[in-house]
């Protein structure tokens, strides 16, 4: 069966959009004659195996992926369903009908499709890495082998909904200070860029010597003025030369040991990356699946290339028989709290819980560091602000009270 966007009118005349799935056109037409919609228009909506429906690549679809949030409330329902007691195919047809997102609304109506036709759910999911990462499909998988698939559902439920939270906290937390310093920015162009020369054209056409502080202004008011394309494009450049420098293998590790050494900001990067660490392990583990395969999936979500090479060199020592917290432990990028406690949970056979602590512990210390820097971030950028507008008024008034001395 495939997929099909459609226009149509009701009986009232309402226009109606939406999708159908049917053998064909003729039946998809029929289907919607049934139900009382005539339709205008049809347009097949297959949808890639990179998780993009084929029929949207749009700037429209650009701004209507299917994110986070989408995932984990489609996933919260789907455990719902299950867990009253509905097979898959008719939970999953729920979805398609009130999914309002129209491109998880494809996705969900391809899904379903194949699953009635007898694919695995998790050998469908796997198909749409860009909507469901490997960790989504390992731990339907998990659950699908256990009989478990309601409580896995919920578990990855719960999962994205705390990682949500705690990425909203932070941007919540951020935003004021990015505001203040993006209008700082645009005030402080405004006033070099307009106001300043405007006053400082009147001590010129004086002809008086004017007070180095005052000329050094004229100096980078007449720099902006003549050359802020240049300093846009070096801007520009800079960005994107950092942009494709950082996707290098070795970029990338360069700019994550640089960010692990900055102060405040190395900590919280490293906390942030322990806590994802801890929280998706634990999940992967609590849910079934094995400790390597947990492991694999888990060194590519920590957001840290070295990190990411600690855990892919413990996976390897776990092949040999070593234990996870010993090369943790030796690499320097895990605190020691953190790998004491995996060291202890392996002992008593309690890894699980061990790892939702230590997640809980960190996301508590990004949380109280990010508030930190934020607290350091606001009075920082109004003490700059504050000297650069006092250099500015100081430049333009000097020059006035030399000339109300030699009036006098």
């Amino acid at each position: 069966m495939a997929v099909y966007e459609y226009k149509a009118l009701d009986t009232n005349g309402r226009k109606l959009k939406g999708i159908v799935d049917a053998g064909s056109i003729v039946a998809a037409r029929q289907r919607l004659r049934e139900s009382g919609i005539f339709p205008v228009e049809f347009r097949e909506a297959t949808v890639s195996r990179k998780g993009d429906p084929l029929s949207g690549r749009s700037v429209t679809s650009f701004f209507n992926r299917t994110g986070p949030a989408e995932i984990s409330a489609m996933t919260r329902q789907l455990a719902t369903l299950l867990g009253a007691g509905l097979p898959l195919v008719p939970s999953l047809n729920i979805l398609v009908a009130q999914t309002s997102h129209s491109q998880l609304k494809k996705i969900l109506a391809q899904i379903k499709e194949e699953v009635n036709e007898g694919n695995s759910l998790s050998g469908i999911l796997s198909s749409f890495p860009r909507t469901f990462p490997p960790f989504y499909v390992n731990m339907v998988r998990a659950g699908e082998a256990s009989g478990m698939m309601e409580l896995v559902l919920e578990r990855l439920a719960d999962f994205f909904e705390r990682q949500q939270e705690l990425r909203r906290k932070i941007k919540t937390a951020l935003a004021y200070p990015m505001f203040m310093f993006a209008v700082g920015c645009l005030i402080m162009f405004f006033l070099v860029t307009f106001v300043v020369p405007n006053i400082t054209q009147v001590f010129e056409e004086m002809n008086q010597t004017l007070p180095l502080i005052t000329i050094a202004l004229i100096a980078a008011s007449r720099f902006f003025q003549s050359f802020w394309w240049i300093l846009l494009a070096v801007t520009v450049s800079a960005a994107v030369l950092l942009n494709y420098a950082a996707g290098t293998p070795r970029g990338k590790q360069r700019w994550d040991r640089f960010k692990l050494g900055l102060p405040l900001i190395g900590a919280l990067t490293r906390k942030m990356a322990v806590a994802r660490f801890s929280r998706t392990l634990a999940t992967l583990l609590e849910s079934g699946v094995p400790l390597l395969n947990s492991l694999d999936i888990v060194k590519n979500i920590v957001g840290n290339s070295l990190i990411r090479d600690a855990v892919e060199n413990a996976g390897k020592e776990i092949e040999e028989g070593q234990s996870l917290s010993s090369p943790l432990a030796r690499s320097g990028l895990f605190p020691p709290i953190a790998t004491e406690m995996i060291a202890v949970g392996e002992q008593s056979g309690n890894l699980e819980n061990m790892l939702y602590r230590i997640a809980d512990a960190h996301e508590k210390e990004v949380e109280a560091s990010v508030s930190v820097v934020t607290s350091i971030m606001e009075p920082a950028m109004i003490l700059i602000m504050g000297l650069v507008v006092g250099f500015i008024v100081v430049s333009v008034l000097l020059p006035i009270f030399e000339m109300n001395q030699l009036v006098r």
